[in-house]
């Protein structure tokens, strides 16, 4: 089919908008010039696409609702049988709605989203069946995964099943919730400024954010190349080791992977111990503005306990942790405005896997931009304000400064093998109701992130492990590990787990 040749006046509308001013002859000129250039777009157009190929097969399943969806965070149960075989045998997951499962139905929380169906699987879907897993379907995350608490997806707020209510925590809400109920023994989850252990903290389960590009992103809906990051979320350390282990590793497919290792067996010193272990408690990562002092109080006793336990546990500072979100801010606004939206979700100028489907279908936002929730709108508005009247320059800084706060990281981890801190400043808020004004639901949506975007900037492997429960609430304790030294945070996070109920620990 041949693309459509735009008219003499769209040429010279398009030329106007790109300060490019043509004279009737000159456009004319620029019309005939341009029909070889048209002819090779239709030789492009004539060409199928390539993208790899779905092995397993699946029916596009339903949305459960009433009791089947008590917590509202499925949006879509799909049930697709993995290998007789593999390391995942028996297991169940969850993949987040930002995920490209073929043939199953995908929203990404956003009603100007919806009838959207991928026709390819994403690299880490394709390697959990691989791996013998059964998909039980797609979990509700927030709209356009821009947010930290619960209540931003279309579809209605997620509840959190520790105490119904309450945030669930974002942006991988329905991971954390179905996986935290029960529900799955697994969930792959997002995280661009914490969303895999936010909610992973809320619900008092296990999720690992791991160093970027460690598991490829390819087929999952980007926000902004160089802080998109999936990992898993589960009931325990082994499950969690024992998944990336299956996920890991390059697909050559995506752009975020330098020398990334491969074959790594996560599971292998979990019962090693930790005596000898060097952790260095991030000063700046207690005693926020908005710290709840139960959870400063719990994460610091359990740096107690893991001391108790032989590892060596003493105080360290890293200044720039307190400004790190701030640079986050300039990356995650100014590129989430480029690249998710503006640029239709995949942008320019990379090299891997694009989904032209998924291009055409969020494109479509523009016509209904004003359904968009406030999280995204006023992204947009300030990314674009940012990009427009001052060029860039500051995201360009907040990328020179990311090498910075790496840095910064790498000098700490130099003389430690972990930094240990609060997952969270507080523990989950009450969900706001939907008539709520615009300030309370930003505030739940953002309030919590000043200790998980800054290693999203920097790159480092970070999880978040369950450590106390106060009035039904969960506190987690985050580890911090040198880059692709998950194995690491696996061995501290297991000895922990296994010394402590964390249940049991009020903080």
């Amino acid at each position: 089919m041949a693309v459509k040749r735009p008219t003499r006046d769209q040429l010279s509308e398009l030329a106007t908008s790109l300060g490019i001013h043509l004279s009737d002859g000159e456009v004319a000129a620029y019309d005939a010039a341009l029909q070889a250039n048209f002819d090779a777009y239709d030789v492009l157009d004539s060409l199928p696409d390539f993208l790899p190929e779905v092995r397993y097969p699946r029916l596009p399943g339903y949305r459960p609702e009433g009791e089947e969806n008590r917590f509202g965070a499925w949006q879509r149960k799909a049930v697709i049988q993995g290998a007789a075989e593999g390391k995942l045998k028996g297991r169940t997951v969850v993949i987040k709605d930002n995920v490209s499962v073929a043939g199953v139905p995908m929203i990404n929380g956003a009603s100007t989203f919806e009838g959207y169906v991928p026709d390819v699987d994403a690299t880490v879907v394709t390697r959990l069946l691989d791996a013998g897993a059964t998909i039980l379907g797609k979990a509700v995350c927030e709209y356009f995964c821009f947010s930290g608490g619960s209540h931003t997806s279309s579809t209605g707020p997620v509840q959190n099943p520790r105490k119904p209510g309450y945030s669930a925590g974002g942006s991988s809400s329905g991971s954390a919730a179905l996986v935290a109920a029960g529900e799955a023994d697994m969930a792959i989850g997002g995280d661009q400024g914490g969303s895999v252990r936010i909610p992973s903290s809320n619900c008092g389960i296990y999720g690992m954010k791991p160093t970027h590009g460690l598991v490829p992103y390819t087929g999952a809906m980007p926000i902004e190349t160089t802080v998109d990051h999936l990992g898993p979320l589960t009931n325990s350390v082994t499950d969690n080791a024992l998944m990336l282990e299956v996920i890991a590793g390059s697909d050559g497919l995506d752009p975020r992977q330098i020398d990334v290792p491969a074959g790594v067996r996560y599971t292998a010193n979990l019962d090693q111990g930790i005596r000898g272990l060097r952790i260095g408690i991030l000063r700046e990562g207690f005693g926020l503005a908005n710290s709840e002092p139960v959870v400063d109080a719990a994460v610091r006793a359990a740096a107690e306990t893991l001391g108790k336990l032989g590892a060596t546990v003493e105080e360290v500072s890293v200044p720039l942790h307190a400004v790190a979100p701030a640079i986050w801010l300039g990356i995650a606004a100014e590129g989430a405005t480029q690249q998710m939206m503006k640029g239709n979700s995949h942008g320019f100028n990379w090299r891997g896997m694009y989904i032209t489907s998924m291009i055409d279908h969020h494109a479509r936002w523009r016509a209904r931009a004003d359904e968009l929730p406030d999280t995204v709108k006023l992204t947009m508005v300030l990314g674009e304000y940012f990009t427009t009247h001052y060029n860039g320059r500051y995201y360009a800084k907040a990328q020179n400064l990311a090498r910075r706060v790496r840095l910064a990281y790498d000098a700490a981890l130099a003389s430690y093998d972990l930094l240990l801190l609060p997952t969270l400043p507080m523990r989950a808020a009450r969900l706001p109701d939907a008539r709520c004004q615009m300030d309370e639901s930003l505030a739940r949506a953002f309030e919590m992130l000043g200790n998980t975007t800054p290693f999203d900037v920097s790159g480092h492997p970070a999880m978040s492990v369950p450590c106390g429960l106060v009035d039904g609430l969960p506190i987690g304790l985050q580890l911090i590990g040198k880059r692709f030294d998950e194995a690491t945070i696996y061995r501290c996070a297991y000895a922990y787990e296994q010394a402590v109920d964390w249940k049991h620990v009020s903080g």
